[in-house]
């Protein structure tokens, strides 16, 4: 039998997988330092209340409970079930396979269409769901920033950190509801962020750039027609919840560190699990956000303790969490239980 018109020889597709099995167990080893300072660290987790964790948890658990709400808004339906199945499965494959943004994203999808949403439907709510809170995570440092250079106090640095969050998310959501209603607000940040872009690239083409920002917010726009302001308040709580978890962390360890900073390590960290070499960033996260929750403030073993905690919930936590929730959708499916929306 012949081999299929544009498919790759056998041969090529175990050196390709070779070569990412290669270049992950070298990252692994590169990264294996801050790893190991975590697991010597973990003892340490004894000294942390009881109570710390639950709040921990609690708010990695409002961050998910958002992106549910988000991901029902734009597919236009009231079930909750297929949906946080959708995203707890997807989450978890994104964190054991290399490069799985992309994996979670079909297996996110492929849950989605089992359970009877069209195919179209499903590409576009998970790219408009993908792009309003990656675009609520990027407007964090635009925010911060500016307020931090300004010297605004904050009393009690870190136990104000967790207001923080919640200013923040209704300023996210402010800025959020003008630029998707307004052409001229949203024509005049895109023009900003192109320009600010080219500058730091030394690029020469701003204009396709912001051209683009308009076509990804028009695109945002589309999908949540109609429900903006939930839509924009599940994204910024998506994130900001997610933040809080992180903020809770450092103040389990006792840590007092200034918050603008921890929100843009925050950001970072979030950057670096984007590397498409280790799952979700194993190892890059750790050693990025210890050493970035350092310049922020806490001691060198309050950032190692706290970065572990907040790891323990927002990364070790949901792949439990999401082969449980994937095992109980297949059990549903194999006994005709579920019903197509």
């Amino acid at each position: 039998m012949s081999r299929r018109e544009g498919a790759r020889p056998w041969w090529r597709r175990i050196v390709t997988r070779g070569v990412g099995l290669l270049v992950t167990a070298i990252a692994l080893y590169v990264v294996a330092p801050s790893l190991l300072a975590l697991l010597d660290a973990v003892p340490s987790l004894g000294d942390v209340a009881p109570v710390w964790f639950l709040v921990v948890v609690a708010a990695e658990l409002a961050s998910y409970m958002s992106l549910w709400a988000l991901l029902r808004i734009a597919l236009r339906t009231r079930k909750w079930f297929v949906v946080a199945v959708s995203q707890l499965a997807g989450n978890a494959a994104s964190r054991v396979v290399p490069g799985g943004a992309a994996a979670g994203g079909v297996v996110q999808g492929g849950v989605l269409v089992r359970s009877g949403y069209p195919v179209a439907s499903v590409g576009a709510v998970l790219s408009a769901t993908g792009l309003l809170t990656t675009g609520m995570l990027f407007a964090l440092p635009v925010l911060a920033v500016p307020a931090m250079l300004a010297g605004l106090a904050v009393p009690g640095p870190l136990e104000a950190g967790l207001l923080v969050s919640l200013v923040l998310a209704a300023v996210l959501v402010g800025v959020g509801a003008a630029v998707l209603w307004s052409d001229r607000t949203a024509h005049k940040l895109a023009t900003a962020a192109a320009w600010a872009v080219t500058r730091v690239l030394r690029s020469r083409k701003p204009r396709p750039l912001a051209r683009l920002l308009l076509t990804e917010r028009d695109r945002i726009r589309e999908a949540f027609d109609g429900h903006w302001i939930p839509s924009l308040a599940a994204a910024a709580g998506n994130r900001m919840f997610d933040a809080a978890a992180l903020f809770a962390s450092l103040l389990a360890v006792g840590a007092n560190a200034n918050p603008f900073l921890v929100l843009l390590a925050y950001v970072v960290s979030l950057a670096l699990a984007l590397v498409p070499i280790t799952p979700g960033g194993l190892g890059f996260v750790e050693a990025g956000l210890t050493s970035l929750l350092v310049l922020a403030g806490a001691t060198a073993q309050e950032a190692v303790v706290a970065t572990l905690l907040y790891r323990l919930a927002s990364f070790w936590l949901p792949i439990p969490l999401g082969l449980v929730a994937w095992g109980g959708w297949r059990a549903l499916r194999r006994t005709e239980q579920l019903q197509v929306p």
